[in-house]
């Protein structure tokens, strides 16, 4: 709990790494079981879980490779325990069967993934934002995941637990997006006091297969969360990546039955967008033209924006930061008075996709690249903004 991690350190006020805040976010969610594998940019993770969660009661274990180590995550949450792994590009493509299988399974996990420039081994300690389409698309089939992307060391912590809350929620994977520059940034965090922080735990299965649990606080349509029965509790217990009926138990053959489960997988997230959707957005109100970030990205872009209006040209910012399902329904309602879009990213145009899909040929998207493991100057997107 938060005033364990607090009684530990011995203060609230901390001068950290990105790589840190994600540890001391985990913790404070209650995370006891962490796996993994050292990689660059990440590697700082799996060394902080290994000095804290002796200390906690929880267990640390390296494993052999990343596959093992989601593998082990998995096992480990279906005992009840929140589990949680962290990796970078090459990693990350190793786990995506198994966050598959997590999803099918409805087993809740976090995975930190800290982006490095790639493809394959790539730029071990340079920046990207090289990942995003993988964390959504990377496993096989039709699924829905939660994928945040913070932008500074202080956000990594609240939104490493924010994606514990969410994976116990909804009993899913949630993706934590960081990159290799908000990963080995210095910057203060303040740990939040015990009574600001919302710390969801699961909750136990009381009753049979057909029942699901409410949905998160304030919201009122019928659930389609089934309870979770950890192993050891009592109930028999049947997990598996095949298809399954709703007492889990295989049923491969049926369209009808395949096409009910899948569809609740994707919709106990999507109905719920409007609670689960975060964003910030600036000088909207007479925006003309509108910047959309997320991540590293985000805070250049916030500075080009900025100068732009002092320039007297009417530019707006939106900041995505539920990556994850995308929420096309509010994103058209955000852009429908502008003539353009940029949008900056550390790659060479991958959410600039699902905006396009959004607006159509109505709106003008311009995709503003850069690779390389340099992050974007304001001078940079200024520069687009001034072109339009």
């Amino acid at each position: 709990m938060t005033n364990d991690v607090i009684r530990l350190l011995g203060r609230k006020d901390l001068f950290i790494q990105g790589d840190d805040a994600a540890v001391y976010g985990a913790l404070i969610a209650d995370c006891r079981f962490f796996a993994g594998y050292p990689i660059t940019p990440a590697t700082e993770v799996a060394e902080g879980m290994a000095l804290w969660m002796p200390k906690l009661g929880g267990v640390y274990v390296q494993m052999e490779d990343e596959i093992a180590s989601i593998a082990a995550v998995i096992g480990a949450s279906c005992t009840g325990v929140k589990s949680m792994t962290a990796t970078s590009g090459p990693g990350f493509s190793l786990m995506q069967e198994c966050i598959g299988y997590a999803c099918m399974a409805e087993i809740p996990c976090v995975i930190v993934n800290v982006q490095r420039g790639g493809p394959s081994t790539g730029q071990p300690t340079e920046a990207a934002q090289g990942d995003v389409m993988q964390a959504m698309w990377g496993t096989h089939g039709d699924h829905q995941i939660i994928a945040l992307a913070p932008k500074s060391v202080q956000e990594t912590l609240d939104l490493t637990i924010e994606a514990f809350n969410l994976s116990e929620d909804y009993r899913v994977p949630v993706i934590l997006l960081l990159d290799a520059e908000i990963g080995h940034m210095r910057e203060k965090v303040v740990l939040p006091e015990v009574v600001n922080v919302k710390v969801d735990e699961r909750v136990p299965a009381t009753i049979g297969p057909d029942k699901y649990r409410p949905y998160r606080t304030g919201f009122t349509r019928t659930s389609k969360v089934p309870e979770f029965a950890p192993f050891g509790s009592g109930y028999r217990t049947y997990v598996t990546g095949l298809t399954h009926d709703k007492r889990g138990f295989p049923v491969t053959t049926s369209a009808d039955v395949h096409e009910e489960l899948v569809r609740r997988l994707i919709e106990k997230v999507q109905d719920d967008m409007d609670v689960i959707w975060y964003h910030e957005d600036l000088f909207l109100d007479d925006a003309e033209i509108i910047v959309i970030s997320y991540g590293t990205t985000s805070r250049p872009a916030v500075s080009a924006v900025k100068m732009a209006r002092k320039s007297g040209i009417k530019v707006g910012h939106i900041r995505l930061i539920t990556i994850w399902p995308f929420h096309y329904e509010k994103m058209k309602e955000l852009l429908k008075n502008a003539h353009t879009i940029i949008v900056p990213e550390m790659n060479l145009g991958q959410m600039v996709h699902p905006i396009r899909e959004t607006v159509g040929k109505d709106i003008k998207v311009i995709s503003a690249p850069k690779i390389g493991g340099a992050i974007h100057t304001p001078y940079e997107i200024l520069k687009c903004i001034e072109e339009e």
